[in-house]
């Protein structure tokens, strides 16, 4: 195989307030023609600024330092005119981004957005834009393109959306397509239909990808070489095989052993490859298990929610007398029963859509159900519109949008416990200090707001101002999902030594089969708003009674070595 990019002494800096960023710091690779070549690591670890240095999309205050050099098919691509990377860019380059609606305009048909990378490049008439739309979206395997052409992006699905914007990137059949974390947000199933399709679609069209993530299962999968980055530099080059079969490098090393998957269920992951963090301190907040343990504690009672689009006056008045299109209702939870023991962890899987965050929110008094009731420890946890009592807390997705930017961690850990009288204005300090170290956080650090800290702090955070409620029962909807893998080895690890010692009772909500097999006790599957399975986890990732249930099972990605 030969060479299509040759990459040699890269180095890309950004100017700060704070002094210059060395983002990336001197790497080298190649990448041969018809080669998938996987770029790894953590967030922060520069592999998506090397994907922008070499299609030229660097912020202003960033710059490609002399020196270094990026050849395609032979041609230096350092230090070319803009109004020549242009024309590079999308003929000969392509990228693919891991947010499909940041890069699609929610305001223009599909057509025309792919009419608008055609005319980039070339002229083409009204027909013939058409045609190639159509074209392009068979290519990736969405259904009626004539119809779904004329739709708007809001209209897809998120793995539809991922498609059209793979379907853009390939329009004229580049020589070399990026893919910065393409798959990151996407359910299992669609993430494993993605994988297959671009496999495919690069045997086909004989083009050259990077695939940028910090998957390494999914990089495993999809890429015959791969290199291991870490602050800037490239620590471990070589085939999949050798690089993951037997590293050679700790960091790679250290982050193979963070998988939930090389490890026994419920056993503490190796996480050394992360921010330093403190040691757990509960010391007088352990809770000792009750003698007879409540095998119901936790009780769904044939929960329905329909949500049903607003309308107004006069939508309400042309629907009274006939002349108006009924109002849409969406019935995203049906039926569901399920109880959780005392102290249980109870995994909730299933695809976007499935139900399986409204079902929590329900639990979690979020929401009132259109029927049926939820109790916890024998009360209900929702009468009417109103939530009753703070015996139901919920860890959020995203720590970010979850914290408000603009309170330090001190107040937005003290706010309920203050609101709800489970301490004083006097006491808060000491307070909220006891509840940070139990997720171990330096309390020096409360002063601070959530901007200045790392997903895997700011998570920690989330999960001590749910516990400073001293809840019963805590509900995580995908509390790791969008964590690298050694942070996310470190929320479950604490979410392990919380449960044995305050004898928590938790349900899991996630996609990700592998952290609910390593941490839950039950797992309970969802589908279209419906429980179609429910077992104990060895039980049903041994013998999963369900076509559904098996399909998940099925596209997990797994290790290829």
């Amino acid at each position: 195989m030969t060479e299509l990019l040759k990459v040699e002494n890269l180095r890309t800096y950004f100017e700060t307030e704070r002094g210059t960023v060395k983002s990336v710091d001197g790497i080298s690779f190649e990448v041969r023609k018809g080669e998938i070549f996987g770029l790894v690591g953590e967030s922060g670890s520069g592999k998506s600024i090397t994907g922008f240095s070499l299609i030229g999309l660097l912020d202003a205050n960033g710059k490609v330092q002399p020196g270094s050099s990026i050849k395609l098919a032979g041609r230096e691509i350092v230090g070319l005119p803009d109004q020549e990377l242009r024309r590079i860019r999308g003929r000969e380059i392509a990228m693919v981004f891991q947010d499909p609606m940041m890069t699609l305009n929610p305001v223009l048909k599909i057509v025309d957005q792919i009419a608008m990378a055609i005319r980039a490049h070339e002229k083409a008439s009204d027909q013939e834009v058409r045609r190639r739309a159509v074209e392009a979206l068979a290519r990736v395997r969405i259904v009626e393109p004539e119809k779904k052409i004329d739709q708007y992006p809001h209209q897809f699905s998120g793995g539809m959306r991922q498609r059209v914007a793979i379907a853009i990137a390939l329009l004229h059949k580049p020589k070399l397509v990026i893919a910065d974390e393409p798959t990151t947000a996407l359910d299992v199933s669609v993430q494993a239909d993605i994988l297959k399709e671009m496999k495919a679609l690069v045997a086909e069209l004989g083009v050259s990808m990077i695939w940028i993530s910090h998957d390494l299962a999914t990089v495993s999968q999809i890429s015959q070489r791969i290199a291991v980055m870490r602050r800037g530099e490239i620590v471990e080059t070589g085939t999949v095989a050798e690089v993951l079969g037997q590293p050679q490098h700790p960091y790679t090393q250290g982050l193979l052993d963070a998988l939930p998957s090389r490890a026994r269920p419920g056993e503490l992951l190796a996480s050394a490859t992360t921010e330093s963090s403190g040691p757990i301190v509960l010391d007088d907040l352990a809770k000792t298990a009750p003698k007879a343990a409540d095998g119901a504690f936790v009780q769904v009672d044939d929960v329905d929610m329909v949500f049903e689009r607003a309308v107004g006056r006069v939508g309400r008045f042309t629907q009274k007398f006939g002349i108006g299109q009924p109002s849409h209702a969406v019935h995203a939870v049906k039926g569901a029963k399920l109880t959780i023991a005392q102290g249980e962890v109870l995994g909730l899987v299933g695809e976007s859509g499935s139900g399986k965050s409204t079902l929590g929110r329900i639990i979690c008094g979020i929401y009132t159900p259109t029927a049926g009731n939820v109790t916890v420890g024998g009360r209900k946890v929702r009468e009417g519109q109103r939530k009753l009592g703070t015996g139901v807390q919920m860890i959020f997705q995203d720590p970010y949008a979850s914290l408000d930017p603009r309170r330090t961690i001190f107040q937005s850990v003290a706010d309920g416990p203050l609101a709800h009288g489970l301490t004083t204005r006097r006491d808060a300090r000491a307070y909220v200090n006891r509840w940070l170290k139990a997720v171990a956080f330096d309390p020096a650090l409360a002063d601070r707001y959530p901007h200045q800290f790392s997903g895997g702090q700011r998570q920690r955070i989330a999960i001590a101002r749910a516990l400073a409620m001293q809840p019963e029962l805590i509900v995580c909807d995908e509390p790791v999902a969008s964590l690298d893998v050694s942070i996310q080895a470190q929320v479950i690890n604490l979410l392990i030594e919380l449960r044995r010692t305050l004898n928590l009772t938790l349900l899991f909500i996630s996609h990700d089969l592998s952290v609910v097999r390593h941490l839950c006790d039950r797992v309970v599957v969802m589908h279209h708003g419906k429980i179609v399975e429910e077992a104990n986890v060895a039980q049903l990732f041994e013998a999963p009674q369900q076509p559904y249930t098996k399909m998940l099972l099925d596209a997990v990605p797994k290790l290829a070595v």
